[in-house]
């Protein structure tokens, strides 16, 4: 355990709007982090508590910045004596001492709520199931690309909180996840995106579904006659929530499977995006992003850069030389004639349905961690046509043998990133891609998903 209270501040926060009021942090991670530091910009007494182990640049940081902070505990005393308490987004509310701030009537705010009360900027928020960090960078790229002053925050790079206190931005781009959006309440998306609702992280949400869309909606709330609302209108989870509300925002739906005549839709294997002032039309073999689910995020992109009144040329040449990001369908090596993928970034069973839907060679499945009670019923069809063998890379992995067993002839089991890349690269033949999506957390094995897709990487290229 250790506790840092250094609070002389090197230089004066400005302005000093909150003067000794007291604000909790908790949790050190980036999303804390920053918030801590536009709290202490905005005059907070600011105390940042971890009840892990803070990482080594993250303390760093508090301590450049004389902001006192604790890890390895929470001291009640502390916390329970602030007017409100950030909290980070993977802290449930089932936490004791979040019960305890509750008790108390302390509000329990996320960080991206809190920093949009410094910031009068235009915001375009993204949420689903699967697809929104792709979909994010796409759009971030596009509105940069297009020369707007544009910053990409929420649950990817440098937490919105720290960039509202160290930038100028006109717009951000915001990956809002579930967790975020559960804490969020004043707070505005100007341009909402949901992409999807399939099951994921039900234990936090009662194993309801529609607990868990309900927080995917948020993202809707406080939206006026003046804001926008882009959503997928072939996801039935999403339909069937709008069926029994109403909308205040201008609503843009995409769609594969039907004519859609404000929105987007695919003609004759062409993105077609209607908006009341533009029109605009693609090719999907254009398209940088290959793969139905692509075409999905390529549409909510594009939607968002017409409703901006973005140049047609401009979304046509992003939508056409976009890079996918790290850990997300990144091809990592071609060996022996072999392609290896790494979809570490896939931690439910959803996203791995979407990679393996991408896929147009026969494959060696890397799967398996953390199992969050998930239903592998929906790739077995998939795992039927295109799959030649498993391999498991986590610690119980019978619920994959259970599920896989009759359909693959080899299902091996490995426990670490080194043997899992080599008994891929030995079952694999030339023409073959191995790819890495594991439809579960990373928690058994790794740090986190990139900790997995790192060290995969790095095993593919001693092969």
């Amino acid at each position: 355990m250790s506790i840092n209270t250094n609070t002389n501040n090197a230089s004066s926060p400005s302005p000093l709007k909150r003067a000794g009021e007291r604000l909790a942090i908790l949790g050190a991670g980036e999303s804390g982090v920053g918030a801590a530091y536009l709290a202490q910009q905005q005059g907070y007494d600011v105390f940042v508590s971890d009840f892990g182990v803070i990482a080594p640049h993250y303390k760093d940081q508090l301590l450049q910045w004389n902001i006192s902070f604790e890890e390895s505990q929470h001291t009640e005393s502390e916390i329970l004596s602030a007017v409100e308490v950030i909290k980070s987004p993977g802290i449930p509310d089932k936490a004791p001492i979040i019960k305890k701030i509750k008790e108390k009537g302390i509000p329990v705010i996320s960080e991206i709520e809190f920093a949009g009360r410094y910031t009068n900027a235009r915001i375009v928020g993204i949420t689903g199931s699967n697809g929104k960090t792709t979909t994010s960078s796409l759009t971030y790229f596009t509105l940069k690309n297009a020369g707007l002053n544009v910053g990409l925050a929420g649950n990817i790079g440098r937490s919105f909180a720290y960039q509202v206190a160290t930038e100028s931005f006109d717009t951000y781009v915001l990956e809002l996840s579930s967790f975020m959006l559960d804490d969020m309440y004043k707070f505005k998306v100007d341009i909402a995106v949901l992409l999807n609702i399939t099951p994921d992280h039900l234990d936090r949400y009662d194993y309801k579904m529609e607990n868990y869309a309900a927080s995917k909606f948020r993202i809707t709330q406080n939206q006026t006659a003046n804001d926008v609302f882009i959503y997928c209108a072939d996801d039935p989870e999403t339909i069937k929530v709008m069926e029994a509300r109403s909308f205040a925002a201008k609503l843009y739906p995409f769609s594969i499977e039907k004519q859609i005549t404000t929105g987007a839709d695919l003609e004759n294997d062409n993105i077609v995006i209607n908006t009341p002032q533009e029109h605009f039309t693609m090719s999907i073999n254009e398209l940088a992003l290959q793969g139905k689910h692509n075409i999905y995020n390529s549409m909510a992109s594009g939607i968002v850069a017409k409703v901006l009144e973005l140049r047609n040329d401009t979304l046509r040449d992003s939508l056409a030389t976009f890079k996918n990001i790290e850990h997300r369908l990144e091809f990592v090596a071609k060996i022996s004639g072999i392609s290896f993928i790494n979809d570490s970034k896939a931690t439910n069973v959803n996203s791995t349905w979407y990679a393996l839907e991408s896929m147009t060679s026969d494959v060696v499945l890397i799967l398996g961690g953390v199992d969050k009670g998930n239903d592998y019923s929906m790739l077995r069809d998939l795992v039927k046509q295109k799959v030649k063998a498993i391999v498991c890379l986590g610690k119980d992995n019978q619920r994959i043998h259970a599920a896989f067993e009759d359909l693959v002839d080899v299902i091996v089991n490995t426990s670490s990133a080194a043997d899992a890349a080599q008994a891929a690269y030995h079952l694999a033949a030339k023409g073959d891609t191995v790819l890495l999506s594991p439809a579960c957390a990373s928690f058994d094995l790794f740090k986190n998903y990139e900790d997995r897709g790192n060290q995969f990487k790095a095993a593919v290229k001693e092969l």
